[in-house]
């Protein structure tokens, strides 16, 4: 059989589809739910109209968000079912706990808050309100750190047992399910780069409606919270990401050999730039390498020994058993490189703009504050906004709200593709995990369907945004710069006070 049309092959190519494709609105709903929360925050405490718009506007882009995240995280629940049966059954008594926390807990503080938070403007005084949203960026993070504890155990299987009977994984610790390493350090690296994610979508649309003088005080603020957000969380993510790297080395040896195309065990091992290799003769055809740097990078001095592709091949099979244990090698390697690339690129840039607003080389001076500023003739206003940082600023950073979207999604497919041939590693191969009674023709047409269903989707999310970040921060109403100072929406008048409830249960 036509190894492109294994069984095998069309489950993967369905599940890493539909997961890259809710893994780009993950991100921006963690971080879009804390900043929201920041910027309300601000408002009650600075009663500046600025940041109750800036609420309102990021708040409607960060529903929107979250309405497409649970649409399409719904449907990774059914692949279980749908498509890999014996790895459910294998894994279910362990895997099914967090997934559980993760409903009973996370997702109920966040459909049951947003309600609160969408529908109490005009109900809820403000400290309460604020609090609302506080509560559905703190279930959004637990459901994070619920999922991702589950996919730690995934690549490194702690706290079960095997029942031989049964043939599957039973849970004994729970609690170090949830706080192994991997776990810590794949939860510090991801909540960073979705932090990145969203500092560079705050970024970006600021910087759009900035170059067209729209709506100057509230993305001002946004412009600069955006970056600093940017900034702060490229140097996280870098942190957390090579803390995770350490520890990848000592749990999967192999799949950081493939990012670095590393054939054969070396000490010093060199860390590479550029390869080209002969995956078939196990070797590089071209290789530029910085001498001792992936030592230093593995276990922080540059003179280790660090294994290579060849050699934990041939450990993995007198360990388990004749076989190939290497994953795709060129897709390992570049999509290791991708991820890093475009997210430093990001927090690079967005230190560029942090230094030029500070610096004055950026903003025109009617988009300045302080008292200080002199309105300066309009020939040398047109050349701040028309000079060479300013141009390549109002250009670059839209776009760069790409570039984290695009790192995750590099990421995710390394983290999971670096693991093959196990799906739960060392313990259940891949091949083994699928569904035995789904037929070729069936993946196929569920792959098409929801291929096709996630594009129609991506088509409604891009409109859907591209709509109200034109439209801007809406003006605020009476209502709205007179909250109430009682739950129900008592806005302080005496009247009110005789006012029948309206409602009672």
């Amino acid at each position: 059989m036509d190894l492109a049309l294994a069984p095998e092959t069309l489950a993967r190519w369905q599940f890493g589809i539909t997961t890259v494709y809710h893994f780009l609105f993950v991100p921006l709903t963690i971080s879009l739910a804390v900043l929201t929360a920041g910027l309300e925050t601000a408002w009650v405490r600075k009663k500046d109209e600025k940041y109750l718009r800036a609420t309102k506007f990021w708040g409607k882009l960060f529903l929107i968000n979250l309405a497409m995240g649970v649409v399409t995280g719904i449907v990774q629940e059914f692949q279980f079912g749908m498509n890999w049966s014996d790895y459910s059954r294998f894994v279910g008594d362990v895997f099914g706990a967090p997934l559980a926390f993760e409903a009973l807990i996370a997702f109920f503080f966040e459909s049951t808050f947003i309600g609160l938070w969408i529908f109490g403007w005009d109900k809820l005084p403000p400290k309460l309100h604020v609090a609302t949203i506080w509560t559905v960026a703190v279930g959004s993070i637990l459901s994070a750190y619920f999922i991702l504890a589950a996919n730690s155990w995934m690549q490194h299987p702690v706290g079960y047992r095997l029942n031989e009977d049964t043939g599957r994984a039973e849970l004994t610790d729970f609690w170090r399910v949830l706080t192994q390493n991997t776990a810590l350090a794949q939860f510090g690296h991801t909540l960073t780069a979705a932090f990145l994610t969203g500092g560079a979508f705050v970024a970006g649309i600021a910087a759009y409606h900035l170059a067209r003088r729209r709506h100057v005080p509230v993305m001002r603020a946004s412009l600069r919270i955006g970056l600093v957000t940017m900034v702060v969380a490229g140097l996280l993510t870098a942190l957390t990401g090579d803390r995770l790297g350490k520890i990848m080395y000592e749990q999967q040896p192999m799949k950081m050999a493939a990012a670095e195309a590393l054939w054969d065990t070396e000490a010093p091992a060199p860390f590479s730039l550029f390869a080209v290799g002969d995956v078939e003769r196990g070797h590089n055809t071209v290789a530029i390498e910085v001498p001792g740097l992936l030592s230093f990078l593995a276990h922080d001095n540059f003179s280790d020994e660090v294994p290579g592709i060849n050699d934990t091949n041939h450990a993995l099979q007198e360990r388990f058993g004749p076989g190939d244990y290497r994953p795709n090698v060129p897709l390992a390697y570049w999509s290791f490189r991708w991820m890093i690339g475009f997210g430093m690129s990001s927090a690079a840039l967005g230190a560029a703009g942090l230094w030029l607003t500070r610096r004055r080389l950026l903003l025109a001076p009617e988009l300045r504050t302080g008292p200080e500023e002199v309105p300066r003739p309009a020939l040398t206003r047109r050349r701040e906004l028309t000079g060479l940082p300013a141009r390549w600023f109002w250009r670059l950073v839209p776009l760069t709200m790409l570039f984290p979207l695009a790192a995750n999604a590099w990421g995710w497919i390394f983290t999971e593709t670096g693991r093959q041939p196990w799906v739960v590693y060392g313990l259940l191969q891949t091949r083994s995990a699928v569904s035995p009674g789904v037929s070729q023709a069936e993946q196929l047409v569920s792959l098409s369907v929801f291929t096709l269903l996630y594009a129609v989707l991506a088509v409604i999310e891009v409109r859907l945004m591209i709509t109200y970040v034109k439209a801007g921060p809406p003006e605020l109403t009476e209502a709205d710069r007179n909250p109430p100072t009682r739950i129900g929406g008592d806005r302080g008048d005496p009247a009110d006070a005789d006012r029948p409830m309206a409602f009672s249960y």
